[in-house]
């Protein structure tokens, strides 16, 4: 924040002074303007001295009277449609000697009037030069002024690119110190086994003679592994809020530049500023943006390399009183630098997990804590929808069930605001555009009505929550499958049967409209079932053949020439045999499943052509007589 408004200063100063030349250059400009406009003689006409002298001594001459300024004559004429001339004689001689005559002089009465009417008058006034004197002076530093202003406007210009580019090396870190608005663990919700891992931090960093007493060390750093939107920089704040500390929060990507040792620069001058503000916490999110793992492939002049060895040098550095500790968050811990890692840089890792339910339900009662509900608004039943859910889409939950209510016209967010809201961020909004034929509508009907017989016969599988056949986001139809509880494993049985009851809508079709009738609205069910299959031979060992056998694609240091890949061509061919082996066996199962209650698939599709949606209730009497065919079973 403290940067934020140093740079806008500096900014409005920049704004000041140019604004301050441009007005010096228009109040010059306009001062000679005004200078020429008034000077007296702009519009006179200079004519030669001789020229004078000889129509001054003819009484045609047309010339009424001779005004004498020192070396400069002023001529007036007879005739007033003409202009004001002007001349100069030798400033060494008199106009006299120079055959200028004053025939009128010592005349009087009559004899002056006609000598007048013939002869011009000659004046002698005192010399007042005084505009054009100043026209002069204007003339020579005016320029000199200019170029002047000039230099300045140049030099200050130059000044401020060098404090530029002297704060080109600063860190872009954000303060939040005691003034700001506190963050306490009071505020986060869940997670509890991360805060108690916080709160010896905190401890710490409020009682450091406590734990010096008996020889303990305040951890140098702490890293927060966990998914996005799990919370990991609001435990942070939550930290340094309860700690009562400055707080410098910086993203791993603001010490990227394209100029090599801007990095390490704001790495030095981050940790400078956190020590002059001890105790203190720095926050350095999305840390994998600077400290991925280094190889032979890379360089010791590479910024980001440069970088990363001054994070490290950096919390190495540090002398054990010092009072700062290092706050990171990351959801890619295996990217990480090994060096990073190790004791005595980050001593300790802390992983904020997805919440579970009990925390899904607080979270979402902190989040609709303003928000006006009705009675019967059921927030519990929501938290055990969410389930895999972080606390980010929770609170987009809650924010888009409050947008809904209020296009409804609702002065209190209902039940059926919520549900709306959870499809819509789960799924995507209604298409309500989207016009289905009655064709279309029943091959949807049954494609849906082939995942929830085949998903609620299953033993292993989910129950079944809703069906609908109204498109939405890129779907024309959703079953949803909600588990009783969070589960932290699935077993072997319960990934089968999210492949079999996949595939559920696409053997419906084939039932019912034939083997060359099926269409693509099965594309993401496929897509599904081989990212799950190739899920479970590759990472989990569930294969037949590969059973406990492995093949990681990442964060291995070899890969074969045929494959690209840490595994032989042959052991490929094994995986892509065991993948179809696995999708095979779901597709026969969920053909038996369906075979084995064809009435019930037909009362269900007839019911989604009558109602589009089926909730729960309206499920469980059309499924009551569906049975498990003997050959879908597993054990």
């Amino acid at each position: 924040m403290a940067n934020s408004n140093n740079q806008k200063k500096s900014n409005q100063n920049k704004s000041n002074n140019i604004r301050r030349v441009l007005f010096f250059f228009v109040l010059l400009i306009t001062c000679l303007a005004l200078v020429s406009f008034l000077t007296p003689n702009s519009k006179i006409e200079d004519v030669p001295l001789s020229e004078v002298i000889t129509r001054a001594n003819d009484e045609n001459g047309n010339i009424k009277k001779i005004t004498v300024s020192g070396s400069e004559l002023l001529i007036t004429l007879k005739d007033k449609d003409q202009p004001t001339q002007k001349s100069r004689k030798d400033s060494s001689g008199t106009l006299y000697e120079q055959g200028l005559i004053n025939y009128c002089e010592g005349k009087n009465g009559d004899e002056l009037k006609s000598c007048q009417e013939k002869y011009p008058v000659i004046e002698y006034t005192e010399p007042s030069n005084f505009w054009n004197n100043f026209l002069d002076i204007a003339l020579i530093v005016g320029p000199i002024i200019i170029i002047a202003g000039f230099f300045i406007f140049m030099m200050r210009q130059a000044q401020s690119m060098n404090n530029q580019s002297m704060g080109f090396g600063k860190a872009k870190a954000k303060l939040y110190g005691p003034d700001k608005k506190k963050v306490k663990f009071e505020d986060v919700a869940g997670n509890e086994s991360a805060k108690q891992d916080l709160t010896e931090i905190v401890d710490f960093l409020k009682n450091p003679k406590k734990y010096e007493k008996l020889g303990a060390k305040i951890p140098r750093g702490v890293l927060l592994a966990g998914d996005p939107g799990t919370g990991k920089t609001l435990m942070a704040r939550a930290v340094a809020g309860e700690a009562n500390v400055p707080f410098f929060s910086i993203s791993g990507s603001e010490f990227a530049e394209m100029f090599v040792g801007v990095g390490a620069s704001r790495v030095r001058d981050l940790f400078s500023k956190a020590k002059k503000n001890a105790p203190s916490i720095i926050f350095i999110d999305e840390i994998d943006a600077v400290a991925h793992k280094r190889d032979a492939r890379g360089g010791a002049g590479r910024e980001d390399e440069q970088t990363l060895n001054q994070i490290l040098v950096e919390m190495d550095g540090f002398d054990n009183d010092s009072g700062v500790i290092v706050m990171a968050a990351t959801n890619r811990v295996d990217m990480l630098d090994k060096a990073l890692l190790r004791p005595g840089r980050f001593d300790r890792h802390v992983n904020v997990t997805l919440p579970e339910r009990k925390d899904r339900l607080e979270i979402l009662k902190v989040h609709f804590k303003n928000k006006p509900t009705e009675k019967d608004v059921d927030l519990n039943a929501l938290a055990k929808k969410t389930a895999g859910s972080s606390g980010a889409d929770l609170a987009n939950i809650a924010n888009e069930a409050a947008i809904t209510a209020a296009r409804e016209g609702h002065k209190a967010i209902t039940n059926n605001d919520l549900t709306e809201a959870f499809e819509r961020v789960a799924i995507g909004p209604q298409r309500k555009s989207k016009v289905m034929s009655d064709e279309e509508k029943k091959i949807t009907a049954y494609h849906e009505a082939g995942h929830a017989v085949v998903g609620h016969v299953l033993p292993d599988s989910d129950p079944v929550h809703k069906i609908t056949i109204i498109p939405r986001g890129g779907t024309g139809g959703v079953t949803w499958f909600l588990p009783p509880e969070d589960r932290s494993y699935k077993s072997v049985y319960d990934l089968k049967d999210v492949l079999a009851r996949a595939m559920g809508g696409r053997v419906a079709e084939k039932l019912i409209f034939g083997e060359d009738a099926i269409t693509t609205g099965a594309s993401s069910d496929l897509k599904h079932v081989a990212e799950l299959s190739k899920d479970m031979i590759i990472s989990e060992g569930m294969g037949s053949g590969t059973r406990n056998q492995v093949f990681p694609e990442e964060s291995t240091g070899y890969y074969t020439i045929s494959t690209g890949k840490p595994y032989s061509e042959k052991t490929a061919e094994l995986i892509d045999a065991e993948i179809k082996k696995l999708t095979d066996e779901a597709g026969k199962r969920a053909e038996a499943v369906l075979k084995a209650n064809t009435k019930v698939l037909d009362r269900v599709a007839t019911a989604l052509l009558e109602k589009e949606t089926l909730e729960e209730s309206d499920i469980a009497p059309l499924m009551k007589d569906a049975t498990l065919p003997p050959s879908a079973k597993l054990h």
